[in-house]
């Protein structure tokens, strides 16, 4: 075969640092065009872009030259970077440093874009965290609930480091603490 051809379509969450809540319909108006700017420059068509105050939710297809890893450390910096400039209420704005990725097939692209529209609606029935939770058992990905929903899981000595310098397993001693030893 002469070309190589994909479509991957992925569904992708992800929260405001510590999940403060600053992502006001203001901001939004403004934000999720510029995601799907960047998503676009990366040559993986943002379909759809929402949210609430503290995280978002993107429908995009993926390029088959990308990993989900470093499209989604471009759109973070890009963002977080542009972010800062809207005012100094957003100075110290920073991303959350995971994120959920989601394979999803064309017959459900109508339901979730239906969803990731409505997500204000949404969230005054369902926290982010429970919501997140949900996706967890809906995709059947296995997760330490004590590391994936804790605000500062990461032993203060890797805190603020960026995710590919730490290491994927936290040092043992950090789990004789009682703490996990793996993280989200």
């Amino acid at each position: 075969m002469p070309q190589s051809l994909s479509l991957v379509l992925v569904h992708i969450v992800f929260s405001t640092k510590n999940r403060k809540p600053v992502l006001t319909p203001a901001i939004e108006r403004e934000l999720h065009p510029y995601l799907a700017s960047i998503f676009n420059a990366c040559r993986c068509q943002a379909l759809e872009v929402g949210g609430a105050d503290d995280h978002v939710h993107i429908l995009s297809s993926l390029t088959r030259t990308i990993t989900i890893a470093d499209l989604l450390e471009t759109v973070k910096k890009s963002s977080s970077k542009w972010i800062k400039t809207k005012g100094p209420q957003f100075q110290w704005f920073h991303w959350q440093d995971g994120y959920g990725a989601f394979s999803i097939g064309r017959s459900g692209e109508a339901a979730l874009r239906r969803y990731i529209v409505s997500q204000r609606e949404h969230h005054k029935r369902i926290t982010f965290q429970d919501e997140y939770r949900e996706f967890l058992k809906k995709y059947n990905v296995h997760y330490d609930e004590r590391g994936c929903m804790s605000v500062n899981a990461w032993p203060r000595a890797y805190r603020g480091r960026p995710a590919r310098l730490r290491p994927r397993a936290l040092p043992a001693c950090h789990e004789r603490a009682g703490r996990p030893r793996y993280i989200c």
